[in-house]
């Protein structure tokens, strides 16, 4: 099937590529659109080089790009054709359109969800997530070779506190809040990083270990509101911890994340604690060999706006 970045089709699965998630909203990635197939490349100018030295972020956010990718292309009526690269270089994969197929009325909603998942950085309900919608998030991680844990009270409690532990580490360490700062900054012509109106509320008891995108002093008109007490965490993890497998793990987050907000699912990530590989480490259970890639907070929420994205054709390289 001949390929062109500038016709309807390949621009519509380039638009549902760019609405993936990224760390910071960073959006590391770079398409090249061949004869037959679309080349998806990390771009590591984009890389966080505090929270990210060794690129597992960025390649956790490439890797939601590919699912994206994929899904518009399944959406289509193509099987879209999955070639991984080793993850050593800057191409990570490259997806093909394959032979007709129809997709069924899982992927269809999954599709629908591409543009209205958004973070949730908000208050969440008391209301607990139901064990049947738990199942499901766990089908969806398990689809793409990933694990997903829903946290028991004394699991959820022991990681809160580390998180705390990890996010005090953070905040004091300036050359994070430098990066923090390139990254948030009230620029309203940029269509990257996260701006101050997306920031969120900060938690009146000051118990949940929220990353605060703006470190400082309360900033006026910035609201401390009462979070939910017990929050509801989830655990993505991963067989393997090579670059390959982290670009897998950002496709099964992101088909959990479709999942979730198919469900009215509201989701945040907390990832403080596996941005410091002491911690990491910690986090890992030394008995079971899956290695932890993401943490997530679900619950109900009112929705949450969306963040700014950068157009397809921003993204597109030549070479």
């Amino acid at each position: 099937m001949a390929l062109r970045a500038d016709d309807g089709t390949t621009g519509g699965w380039l638009d549902a590529a760019v609405a993936a998630p990224s760390v910071h909203n960073t959006q590391p990635w770079r398409f090249s659109v061949h004869d037959g197939g679309i080349d998806v490349r990390a771009d590591p100018a984009r890389r966080l080089r505090v929270i990210d030295r060794d690129h597992r972020s960025m390649l956790l956010s490439v890797g939601a790009a590919v699912f994206n990718l994929r899904l518009a292309i399944a959406l289509d009526g193509r099987l879209p054709v999955l070639r991984p690269f080793p993850a050593d270089g800057v191409t990570v994969a490259r997806i093909e359109p394959g032979r007709p197929g129809r997709p069924g009325p899982g992927l269809r909603a999954l599709g629908g969800a591409v543009f209205r998942r958004h973070t949730n950085r908000g208050p969440y309900a008391r209301a607990v997530v139901p064990a049947r919608v738990l199942d499901e998030l766990r089908a969806a991680a398990a689809a793409e070779g990933a694990e997903l844990t829903a946290l028991d009270r004394v699991r959820r409690d022991a990681l809160l506190a580390l998180m705390i532990t990890a996010d005090a580490a953070q905040r004091g360490d300036p050359a994070y809040r430098r990066e923090l700062a390139t990254w948030t900054a009230a620029d309203p012509t940029r269509r990257d990083g996260i701006p101050p109106a997306l920031f969120g509320p900060r938690d009146a008891a000051g118990r949940l270990p929220l990353r605060d995108f703006d470190p400082g002093p309360a900033a006026p008109g910035r609201p401390a509101v009462a979070f939910e007490p017990h929050p509801q965490l989830v655990v993505l993890s991963s067989r393997s911890d090579a670059r390959a497998a982290r670009v897998r793990a950002g496709q099964a987050m992101q088909r959990v994340l479709l999942t979730a907000t198919v469900r009215g699912l509201a989701v945040q990530p907390m990832t403080q604690v596996l941005e410091l590989p002491r911690l990491r480490r910690v986090v890992a259970d030394p008995a079971d060999p899956w290695f932890p890639q993401m943490i997530l907070r679900i619950g109900y929420a009112l929705p949450a706006p969306p963040s700014p994205r950068r157009a397809w054709s921003e993204v597109l390289t030549t070479h």
